[in-house]
């Protein structure tokens, strides 16, 4: 059997049998970047249906045809993780979303702060950067990128339960991510409830699933200015915040967020 050399992410469900038309910038992907003809295969995902191998059956240089031929992936969910950021230059800012996704978020939030130097975004194109990232990983869900949202507007309308990683440069050589957990919710950051908190009955089967001490998250990283004395105080003094260093350097954002997701994903994530 022919391996499949490309993955696609589509819109359409995904089952045995089941007809797949291609838009146009994907039949021109397909057949005139990579050269694809009738009977190669291809994996497709939606973020729904898990991933299917699929054949071409029509192949043209404006449109085509796949028909889903076996599931070879289940629907794997990250856990309940959301990555806020403040946008920074749009290269950096793009790199930020792409290993958001490749990392394991479950929606990536920008955030305007009181420094922050971009005031708008481009929602459709970072959505497209997760796309594609999610396509390059293997993974078989794409996280959602938000609107820009003002930082106090999100933190008024704060869903409750979900915890906040804070991650202040101002506390840069101090308290350190896995010393900031409550010792009663995960000893070291290491030992906690089981994951899935509770059987398939009490969650929907396509939702994120909870952080290994059974609670959804949030990290939260600033502009390449920092946070504001009067964000930096608003935020210490909320109850679900967790004031964290990454380290004994200052961190550059992009290079921050991908330190905060790795630490957040070995000690409450999915990579044990």
């Amino acid at each position: 059997m022919k391996q499949a050399k490309v993955r696609l992410y589509v819109e359409q469900g995904l089952g045995e049998g089941q007809t797949i038309p291609l838009t146009k910038e994907q039949a021109h992907y397909l057949f005139g970047v990579m050269r694809m003809a009738v009977g190669d295969p291809v994996l497709l995902f939606n973020g729904r249906d898990g991933e299917w191998r699929c054949v071409v059956t029509v192949a043209n240089k404006r449109n085509g045809e796949l028909v889903c031929e076996a599931q070879t992936k289940p629907l794997q969910m990250p856990p309940d993780l959301w990555l806020c950021f403040a946008p920074i230059k749009k290269a950096r800012t793009d790199f930020i979303v792409e290993k958001a996704a490749e990392m394991g978020a479950a929606r990536i939030v920008p955030v305007n702060t009181d420094f922050t130097n971009s005031e708008r975004i481009r929602q459709d194109r970072l959505q497209a950067h997760a796309v594609e990232a999610a396509e390059q990983c293997g993974g078989t869900y794409v996280p959602e990128v938000s609107d820009l949202v003002k930082l106090d507007r999100l933190l008024a309308e704060w869903p409750e339960g979900r915890q906040l990683m804070f991650c202040d440069e101002a506390e840069v050589g101090e308290q350190l991510w896995l010393e900031a957990l409550p010792s009663d919710r995960a000893e070291g950051g290491r030992e906690a409830p089981a994951r899935r908190g509770g059987s398939g009955a009490d969650r929907i089967a396509s939702d994120p699933i909870p952080g290994r001490d059974g609670r959804p998250w949030a990290i939260l990283i600033g502009p390449e200015g920092g946070f504001s004395e009067a964000e930096r105080a608003r935020l210490k003094a909320l109850p679900f915040a967790h004031v964290v260093s990454l380290g004994p350097r200052i961190l550059r954002a992009d290079t921050a967020a991908v330190a905060a997701m790795t630490l957040w994903q070995q000690s409450l994530g999915d990579w044990q």
